[in-house]
């Protein structure tokens, strides 16, 4: 079992402490004491000032301090090595370690040390193999840095062969071993140690509660010689992890000494197991709130659904920010309450970037996308500036409407604000044309991203598909595949439509192995979908039959989508028989599908069966299942217009039914002439 930082806290803060300071030692600390004795009067100030400067991220004025000291000695390079590995400068230290006139046993660790953090193994090896002395601060500084790196055998290896062990090296190899998942081996090394420290000991407690082992976690935390507070934390999130929330409060109460820590694993324990009020009171009793602590119930409140619950604490509490008041309006719409998400966010005295963009985006998720369009106007008209979130959330909304108005006007917003250049705002593009049937500007916008990732590739191939341009969707796949991009589910299901729309079933059969076998993606529920439509829809019944048999013995429950489409093949080749299946199939999972009524009294009426559809009429009038009204629209002069089946209620309903019948009657003139009604006939005839 891999351990995670979920559960075992004190683990990893002790082995982060090990890892990111491997010097501080006692031979560590005689080198800077050896360096101090010997600095000339000018020097250590200097020193003093190019760590501080490395330290606050201000590289270019400690480089500046550097060259123009006249005197420097082993401890002025080695703040520079060091500083520009604390800021990420790894070609500049090596320049600096290779330029030093003279290096101590210092300058070596602190290169092993930086080189194993910036990945650069084989570097710290070469540094390691080419020193004439080494300490035990060498030794655990290549430990600690084969364990960064996962080669955790390395380290054993380097463990081993160690003329002499500190109570460092030792923690650094159970603690490697033991977030490897090698529990036993790691337990065996525990066991071996000569010499043990509060940190050994925690790494243990941790460690066996992890595994769920509390009872002989707490055995060991009996043992322990001194205990201090991160021991008692080990202690106490192994109870709250593994669900004993009640004895951790008891041990709560008995710490002698307790910190932040310990205060908010409580506190989200509590949470966790629902009891608010408790969390709520034990967080007022915190000797040291701060706006990040009382963020963070927030979240594990929304997390655990009690959405209602934290907006009402949040409305009690002082500590609030608008940071709290996002995290409750995501909450209301991740449980659907889109009216109390958005009379929340209007109650909010100061709105940032991502106030607005929680709730652009929970609008056009909830169906509400024409809100989330008019909230984005006055996030431009106001601000603040929209981002690459807010882009992406509003080119989404146009792609759910479909808009290509408002699409095309919010790509003329993006050109001007600059973020055209971002991969995740172009990728957005490309499916909002894709959606809305410009597939010229969305293969336009594809070709124009520097990088594709598999986002990018998707949606270009399932535009195709979608629009049944099959060769061109399954062109794209190719095109992919030799970019070396590995497809995922959402590539195949593109693929898969394609095929089904182009007719291409042989095509499709081997891409659906392809799938399985070659990329090992488990089938969905879509792919299945996808597989028994275009069966179906060339008359292959009986294979579509098996597919489905297929699923029912991989122990998958047959989804409704897949019925569906099964349905439709029997409607269209007027398998009456088989369609009766499939509808009643899909009934039983969706008693209120008014579509599927309709499909099964229709199959019967066509086969002259009237009494069977007059029984599904009435079963649906029984049911109180009514046949939703079609939808259309269309955008004309920048503007759209919606029209409903049996709807009166449009401003021009009687100037299009009038053009509406000009055009009935021109066709029916058309026929009696016996001229094809598409025809071009010339004006001279």
């Amino acid at each position: 079992m891999l351990f995670t930082p979920r559960n075992t806290h004190a683990l990893f803060r002790a082995l982060s402490l090990l890892l990111t300071k491997p010097l501080t030692t006692t031979t560590a600390k005689f080198i800077i004491q050896s360096h101090a004795s010997t600095t000339l009067p000018d020097v250590k100030p200097h020193n003093s000032k190019i760590s501080s400067c490395m330290r606050l991220g201000f590289v270019h004025q400690a480089r500046k301090l550097f060259d123009q000291m006249p005197h420097k000695n082993t401890v002025t390079w080695n703040a520079m090595i060091r500083g520009y590995f604390l800021n990420g400068h790894l070609e500049n230290a090596v320049n600096m370690f290779e330029q030093m006139p003279e290096r101590d046993v210092f300058s070596y660790n602190t290169m092993i040390s930086g080189l194993m953090q910036c990945g650069e193994v084989d570097g710290a090896k070469r540094v390691f193999d080419g020193m004439k002395f080494r300490d035990v601060v060498t030794w655990n500084s290549m430990i600690a840095g084969y364990i960064r790196n996962g080669m955790v055998d390395e380290a054993v290896r380097v463990f081993d062969g160690m003329p002499l062990k500190d109570v460092v090296s030792w923690n650094l190899m159970v603690g490697g071993l033991l977030n490897r998942g090698d529990f036993d081996l790691g337990e065996e090394y525990f066991k071996r140690m000569s010499i043990r420290d509060v940190v050994s000991w925690t790494i243990m407690v941790s460690a066996l509660a992890s595994q769920g082992r509390v009872i002989e976690a707490r055995e060991l935390f009996e043992e322990m010689p001194f205990r201090d507070v991160e021991a008692w934390n080990a202690m106490l999130v192994g109870y709250i992890e593994n669900g004993y929330i009640e004895i951790a409060e008891v041990l709560f109460q008995k710490m002698p000494e307790r910190n932040f820590d310990s205060w908010i694993a409580l506190v989200n324990g509590l949470v966790k197991s629902k009891r608010v009020n408790d969390a709520m009171k034990l967080f007022m009793d915190m000797p040291e709130k701060c706006q990040t602590t009382w963020n963070s119930i927030l979240v594990e409140l929304t997390r655990s659904g009690l959405i209602r619950e934290a907006h009402a604490f949040l409305e009690k509490c002082p500590y609030s920010d608008v940071v709290s008041w996002t995290n409750i309006i995501v909450g209301y719409f991740e449980i659907g309450e889109v009216g109390s998400a958005s009379n929340l966010f209007e109650s909010i005295p100061i709105r940032d970037a991502t106030a607005y963009n929680a709730t652009i985006f929970g609008l056009g998720e909830n169906y509400h996308g024409e809100e989330g369009m008019k909230l984005f106007i006055r996030m431009i008209e106001s601000g603040p500036s929209p981002d690459v979130a807010t882009f992406t959330s509003i080119l989404t909304i146009c792609s759910d409407l479909p808009s290509l108005h408002l699409g095309r006007q919010t790509h003329a917003q993006v050109v001007k604000t600059g973020f055209s250049n971002f991969v995740a705002v172009s990728n957005a593009m490309v499916t909002m044309y894709a959606r809305c049937g410009s597939m010229d500007s969305a293969l336009l916008e594809f070709s124009s991203i520097p990088t594709h990732d598999i986002i990018s590739w998707n949606s270009i191939i399932c535009g195709f598909a979608h629009h049944g341009n099959g060769e061109k969707a399954l062109e794209m796949f190719e095109q992919m595949r030799s970019k070396d991009v590995k497809p995922n589910h959402i590539t195949f299901i593109g693929v898969l439509s394609a095929c089904s729309h182009a007719g291409m079933v042989d095509r499709g059969r081997y891409f659906f192995d392809i799938m399985r076998y070659e990329y090992f993606l488990q089938p969905m529920s879509e792919h299945y979908t996808c597989l028994v439509d275009m069966l179906g829809k060339y008359g292959l019944i009986d294979e579509a039959i098996s597919v489905l048999d297929k699923i029912t013995t991989d122990g998958i429950e047959v989804p409704a989508s897949v019925w569906g489409a099964l349905l439709g093949a029997c409607r269209i080749h007027k398998n009456v028989e088989v369609g009766k299946i499939a509808g009643e199939r899909i009934l039983d999972i969706e008693p209120c599908n008014s579509g599927v009524y309709l499909i099964l009294a229709e199959m019967y009426l066509s086969c002259g069966r009237r009494q069977d559809a007059e029984r599904i009429w009435t079963r649906m009038k029984d049911a109180g299942v009514k046949k939703q009204p079609g939808c259309s629209w269309v955008e004309l002069n920048d503007s759209s217009h919606v029209f409903l089946s049996g709807d009166h209620s449009h401003p021009e309903f009687n100037r299009v039914s009038t053009v509406l019948d000009l055009l009935h009657t021109e066709k029916l003139n058309i026929q009696k002439t016996k001229v094809p009604f598409f025809q071009e006939v010339s004006l001279d005839e």
